[in-house]
């Protein structure tokens, strides 16, 4: 079993961490809130406040306990088949769950954990990369791996990475797909203690489905939507908003959430169907933004389709183009009926879009 912990190049043993002799040193604030939930797992502490990501609204505090906490590091580990001794790069934000789980699993699965702060390049703090079995990226941080000459090579030495915190973009997975290590992307929330679903988005061996972990179960409610039970949940069922199409008892295709269901006309439009083929146009005409799809109100619709990208302005020969292609695979009612251009969109703490914030801004303007 490991006996320290690598935190900004620096090497913090175990032993000084729960007896919290860290408090000693002139440490950055990242570096001190990180050892001081090292020193309440190592301490034995059995609750914890955690907060959320802010994916779906306002990032809040939520109290989890450590046997949630443990079996779901144990679920991964026996996912992603893990091993005492392996090491785990750690560059997500420590504040909030995602961070949190990684550090658990290191305590948990006797990882040896190196944590960096969160940047949107991970690697930058090498000039020599050191390799890892395991880590765990947001799309960001993948992309900008990639985009460095050793990036591929780094990725492909890995046993296991996992992608989360939001959507990976149809360009993005393209890229990912030629990587020969596994790379899944994750399904989960601060509720079931991260992920409680993984799907291969790597290799030949690819899906479209997500495999859910071990010990977990799930179902479907009346609406459609995804139901869970885990140990992660205390074995009670929580209802998510998440609309799934169960392919196999233990598997399951998510479709869009139910809460971005939009009526166009008294026709139901997912959202998320409709970014999912605005993604591809945007990459055959080559065009590199962030984007959404959302539902803005009409006075004889009631709510129509807009797509909302993050430029600062699109030529109109270009925006007809995407159009036209989209027309190719979208029924009338799920095309947009506009498409409107932010220069920057709103963001939550966590970096992810704010798509109530930047909403706003269209309707102000």
């Amino acid at each position: 079993m490991p006996e320290f912990l690598t935190l900004n190049h620096q090497k913090f043993y175990y032993n000084d961490i729960s007896s919290r002799a860290y408090l000693k040193q002139n440490l950055d604030e990242y570096s001190l809130a990180t050892l001081n939930f090292c020193a309440g797992w190592l301490n034995e502490e059995s609750n914890f406040i955690i907060h959320t990501s802010g994916s779906t609204g306002t990032p809040k505090p939520i109290k989890l306990t450590r046997a949630q906490m443990q079996a779901s590091a144990q679920m991964t580990g026996q996912a992603l088949q893990l091993s005492t001794g392996d090491s785990s790069f750690i560059c997500l934000n420590t504040a909030y769950i995602a961070g949190v789980m990684m550090l658990v699993r290191g305590f948990e699965l006797g990882l040896q954990m190196t944590i960096v702060p969160p940047s949107s390049n991970p690697l930058q703090h090498w000039t020599t990369l050191p390799l890892f079995d395991f880590t765990a990226l947001v799309p960001l941080q993948i992309q900008a791996i990639l985009q460095q000459d050793d990036g591929k090579a780094w990725l492909d030495a890995a046993k296991a990475v996992i992608v989360g915190g939001a959507p990976v973009s149809y360009a993005l997975e393209q890229q990912i797909k030629v990587l020969a290590s596994p790379v899944y992307a994750t399904y989960g929330m601060t509720e079931t203690v991260t992920h409680i679903a993984l799907r291969r988005i790597s290799g030949v061996n690819n899906q479209d489905h997500y495999q859910i972990l071990p010990r977990v179960e799930i179902r479907q409610d009346a609406r459609q939507c995804l139901e869970i039970k885990s140990p992660t949940t205390l074995h009670r069922w929580i209802t998510t908003n998440d609309l799934v199409e169960l392919t196999a008892t233990d598997q399951f295709r998510w479709l869009g959430r139910f809460d971005r269901v939009i009526n166009s006309g008294g026709v139901k439009v997912q959202a998320e169907k409709v970014e999912k083929a605005l993604a591809q146009v945007l990459h055959q005409q080559q065009v590199v933004c962030r984007f959404f799809v959302a539902g803005l109100p009409h006075d004889r619709l009631g709510e129509q389709v807009v797509a909302i990208l993050e430029l600062s302005n699109l030529q109109d020969s270009t925006q007809a183009q995407l159009l036209t292609a989209l027309k190719e695979t979208l029924s009338n009612y799920e095309v947009p009926k506009a498409i409107h251009c932010i220069a920057q969109f709103a963001e939550t703490p966590t970096a992810k879009i704010d798509r109530l914030k930047t909403l706003r801004q269209i309707s102000t303007r």
